[in-house]
């Protein structure tokens, strides 16, 4: 889709940007199952899997977003994303740490010099329910803070109820408040209800400056489904052919095995392409998942399971 047609749009009203928007090709439900569940099927050899959790390694943010977060908690937590298995070197630093904006400072402090980034879910996260007004305030502090990446979430009333522009005008708001940091915007695809919804949340979202589309807040069920990640994937593959511009992806919630986090690395290659297999492209939104690849990985290298209680919980 030319990039002119959705600036003509968004400068127009609303009327105009959804029959952008729902000109956009449909999606085949039943096709976009079928390509999903024959990619998770794809088995990866030995050598090849080592690769694979290694790389899934280094895409995971690692994350923690509970109202009972503690600065002691965030320090821990950064001090496994630097050093994922403390008796073994060779595993990878993870891509980034999230947290609330009000711990962004202590996380910055606990991650300097680890070249593992600080990223801050903002925007009355998980609901998205606050004025504009509320939701900068949110983003600016978590950027003054150190934050380089902000997770934003959209709001899905406005949304479903048809009232694009402000759904497209808060994003451009709130990116223009990232600064230099990276925006990802999460869809909250459960919530979107239909997968023609969700092609068009990613379209709107990145011609909007969107960094990186998200899935979901992991508050939601269904979160980060392979169906809805192929068409979020689709999306990024078909922006870039038309504009130049290559946008990240991640999904979001539920991800929790190795076995989970390679069909989600086959998705990536088969869809988007090979340019999309690095953590500036995409991530995986999953805390617990980082300690079943570490056991999947002491078990390709030594021949046994570590067992999980020798890991930190999250």
């Amino acid at each position: 889709m030319p990039d002119t047609a959705l600036a003509s749009a968004t400068t127009a009203s609303n009327t105009s940007l959804r029959a952008y928007l729902h000109g956009l090709p449909g999606v085949d439900e039943v096709g976009a199952r079928a390509r999903a569940a024959d990619l998770s099927t794809r088995s990866i050899k030995t050598t090849a899997k080592a690769e694979a959790i290694d790389l899934a390694i280094r895409m995971v943010d690692l994350t923690t977003l509970e109202g009972a977060d503690t600065a002691g908690k965030v320090r821990a937590l950064a001090g496994k994303a630097k050093h994922p298995d403390p008796a073994d070197p060779s595993v990878p630093r993870v891509a980034a740490v999230c947290v609330y904006s009000d711990l962004v400072a202590v996380a910055v402090e606990a991650l300097a010099g680890s070249g593992v980034g600080v990223a801050s879910v903002a925007t009355a996260f998980p609901s998205g329910r606050a004025p504009l007004e509320a939701k900068l305030i949110d983003t600016r502090r978590a950027v003054a803070d150190g934050a380089g990446e902000i997770d934003m979430v959209i709001d899905r009333g406005a949304f479903l109820s048809g009232d694009y522009v402000k759904v497209h005008d808060e994003i451009v708001a709130v990116k223009e408040a990232c600064g230099s940091a990276h925006l990802k915007v999460i869809l909250e695809t459960g919530e979107l209800v239909t997968y023609d919804n969700v092609r068009r949340a990613s379209w709107l979202a990145m011609h909007a400056g969107a960094d990186f589309i998200k899935t979901s807040t992991g508050k939601v069920a269904p979160a980060a489904t392979l169906p809805v990640t192929l068409i979020m994937l689709e999306a990024v593959r078909d922006f870039r052919a038309a504009t130049g511009r290559q946008i990240g992806v991640k999904p979001a919630g539920g991800i929790r095995t190795t076995k989970d986090a390679i069909k989600n690395l086959v998705l990536v290659n088969e869809t988007a392409g090979s340019d999309w297999l690095d953590p500036a492209w995409f991530r995986l939104g999953a805390s617990s998942l980082l300690n079943d690849l570490l056991m999947q990985r002491t078990k390709l290298t030594t021949g046994t399971y570590s067992g999980p209680d020798y890991y930190t919980l999250d």
